[in-house]
């Protein structure tokens, strides 16, 4: 079982606040290290998820186009189409970019794409199996 998920960001407080307001993360205690000028915070999600978020100074920005190597994305259940509608059309009004509008992927995920602050690439899901694929077998 995956206990948690980390992301390097320069922006901590920003990211942070992306993922409490659009995601109902609760943020945790912020950590300092003593030994190093690492700062950290753990957000939790319903059902237990925790996504930890990570700044050291000077860091440097992602290399490279996507896809590349490294985390690809991170999903996060609108409950259904209509929430992944609303979610969507929702951080669309705050400015943020929706790389793909909602539809219906091609293994029967219905589904957007979004960029956090920092860029990095959020699934906005509706929850349930995948549809059955037009050849019949199961998503």
């Amino acid at each position: 079982m995956i206990e948690h998920v980390a992301i390097w960001t320069s922006r901590l407080e920003l990211l942070q606040g992306f993922y409490v307001r659009f995601f109902g993360a609760r943020a945790g205690p912020p950590y300092r290290s003593v030994r190093r000028p690492l700062e950290s915070c753990f957000l939790s999600f319903e059902g237990g998820a925790r996504l930890e978020l990570m700044r050291l100074p000077d860091l440097p920005p992602g290399q490279g186009p996507d896809p590349r190597t490294g985390l690809a994305h991170v999903a996060f259940s609108a409950g259904s189409p209509a929430g992944v509608d609303r979610l969507t059309s929702e951080l669309r009004a705050a400015g943020h970019t929706v790389v793909s509008a909602p539809r219906t992927t091609g293994d029967g995920y219905y589904e957007s794409v979004v960029l956090d602050p920092d860029g990095n690439v959020v699934e906005l899901t509706a929850e349930g199996p995948p549809a059955p694929r037009a050849d019949g077998s199961g998503g």
